[in-house]
């Protein structure tokens, strides 16, 4: 299957964490003219759960499980992130983007993330509790999304509005895989 092996992401730069809190919001008009360049993605990826240290990443995890796993679909394919080698995985070659959600704008900007958990990886908690940290993890992420976008200046919003057998079954993932939610992300729509 295809790889993307993606540039280093650029770990300085941006808008000051103050100013990104304060642009931080949900968008759901964008761009469709617009994709973005694999540098921007590659920062995307890294600042939503890439590894910036040894054995750690961008966004904690209840005991270090790291049991979500992005899986990104774009117009050329549904790729799974691998932090290790920060490179994308080609799972489909099927633009998929649609099949992620139901509201009129889902498969309309150029990517979709989908946060997805490994229940697996997740022992000694009860099944209340393998509920509560794969949420919670699934939030730390979502959030780094928000904010590495409102310091970019790129549109997203997360949905759990999602078709999640559906897409489970189109994705061929196994029972102790749980769709969380999908992230929309593109360039915001101008506006008049």
């Amino acid at each position: 299957m295809e790889k993307i092996v993606l540039p280093p992401a650029l770990r300085t730069g941006g808008m000051p964490v103050m100013e990104a809190f304060a642009a931080r919001r949900s968008s759901r008009d964008f761009d469709t003219s617009r994709s973005l360049d694999l540098q921007t993605l590659s920062n995307l990826l890294w600042a939503a759960w890439g590894i910036n240290r040894t054995k750690g990443r961008t966004a904690p995890s209840s005991h270090n499980r790291q049991e979500i796993d992005l899986y990104v679909f774009l117009s050329s394919g549904v790729y799974r992130y691998n932090q290790i080698d920060h490179s994308l995985e080609m799972l489909f070659e099927e633009d998929m983007r649609a099949a992620t959600g139901t509201q009129p704008f889902v498969g309309r900007a150029p990517v979709e993330i989908a946060l997805i958990s490994n229940t697996s990886k997740i022992t000694g908690k009860t099944p209340q509790g393998v509920i509560e940290s794969t949420y919670a993890d699934t939030g730390f992420i979502c959030q780094n999304i928000y904010i590495f976008c409102a310091s970019e200046g790129l549109g997203t919003v997360a949905r759990a509005l999602v078709p999640k057998e559906e897409l489970a079954a189109k994705l061929c993932l196994a029972p102790d895989q749980i769709i969380t939610l999908v992230q929309t992300v593109g360039y915001p729509a101008a506006r008049d």
